[in-house]
């Protein structure tokens, strides 16, 4: 992988998701596209997802917001009239009690995404300020395994064949490291002839070059018949929670943490350990963890809030970034 990674499917995975987020599509022309780690349903959780956007549709679905919209938002927010209308008129029977539907409008309008006001009889009243746009043209499912042998190819295949048949994803993917040799058809066999398979060098990091990804076999395009609620609330938490989301449960307040480059990307890395840490042990019970001195989140110096709290405002604009790119702005 690179240097101080060490054998962390964690830093794969930062890499992939980078490298999406770059060059996306690695058999075809660029698209625009937003990507996101670690997000599915109750039955399956995908390494990446890479979703891809009309862009002008996107620049619309920027005016509701940085945040991603839950089902209950979006229930409120496609659904929304007009004219103002009583919300149990305007819309369907959700199946549950209306007064979480109320809830959900009350919170729409405290987050500027649709107009409300009180009607007759105290009812509740509401009417959009935009029409919420098609903006998801496919959902791409990758499962990230750097060191993809037969074993592990085996233990993929019924995870694989779940995310070919769910009808969510157009594409899926396995990624993984190349190793200078080719990748054994025996191996393939194992997993299901619709997966497309792409291995990447990241030695030298991430490169915007599409070709630093190589195909090894190509996928088949899917039906995607499923639920297209479940497609679309994907694609609005992707949209929310983008690929550096470790901003948001590792310890950047920690004196041994930093971000590291790779090429074109960002990972985290502690000097405590000399590698990236995962997840799971970059936490407040790390043997490792020691905070900040209080003096470094104090008085502006070095920076305002701390190096912690600049590393995640770094990251945040960084995402920032590539969502106006995705719709031509850069």
């Amino acid at each position: 992988m690179f240097r101080g990674a060490g054998d962390s499917e964690f830093a794969f995975e930062l890499l992939v998701s980078r490298w999406a987020e770059l060059a996306w599509h690695p058999a075809a022309d660029e698209r625009p596209v937003v990507v996101a780690r670690q997000l599915g349903t109750r039955e399956r959780r995908w390494d990446t997802v890479v979703i891809e956007v009309d862009p002008d549709a996107l620049a619309v679905r920027r005016a509701f917001g940085d945040r991603g919209l839950d089902s209950d938002l979006l229930r409120v927010v496609r659904g929304a009239p007009r004219e103002y209308a009583w919300y149990r008129d305007a819309l369907e029977d959700p199946g549950f009690p209306w007064r979480y539907v109320r809830e959900a409008v009350h919170r729409a309008a405290g987050r500027d995404l649709i107009e409300k006001r009180g009607g007759r009889n105290g009812r509740i009243e509401f009417r959009r300020k935009r029409e919420y746009p098609d903006w998801v043209e496919r959902v791409v499912a990758i499962e990230n395994k750097p060191d993809l042998d037969a074993s592990a190819a085996a233990a993929l295949s019924d995870q694989l064949r779940h995310d070919v048949d769910a009808g969510l994803a157009d594409e899926v993917w396995v990624a993984t490291s190349a190793t200078g040799d080719r990748v054994s058809p025996a191996l393939l066999e194992d997993m299901p002839v619709e997966v497309g398979v792409m291995e990447f060098d990241f030695s030298e990091g991430v490169d915007v070059d599409a070709d630093a990804a190589e195909v090894v076999w190509h996928p088949t395009a899917l039906a995607a018949d499923g639920d297209p609620r479940t497609r679309l609330l994907l694609a609005e938490r992707a949209y929310g929670k983008g690929w550096r989301s470790f901003r948001e449960t590792m310890r950047p307040d920690c004196r041994h943490f930093e971000l590291r480059r790779e090429g074109r990307a960002l990972v985290p890395y502690c000097t405590a350990k000399e590698r990236v840490p995962t997840a799971a042990e970059c936490k407040g019970g790390c043997p490792d963890f020691s905070p900040e001195p209080p003096q470094w989140r104090s008085n502006g110096w070095p920076i305002e809030g701390g190096p912690g709290k600049g590393i995640r405002a770094l990251l945040e604009r960084r995402r920032a970034r590539e969502r106006r790119r995705a719709v031509g702005e850069e």
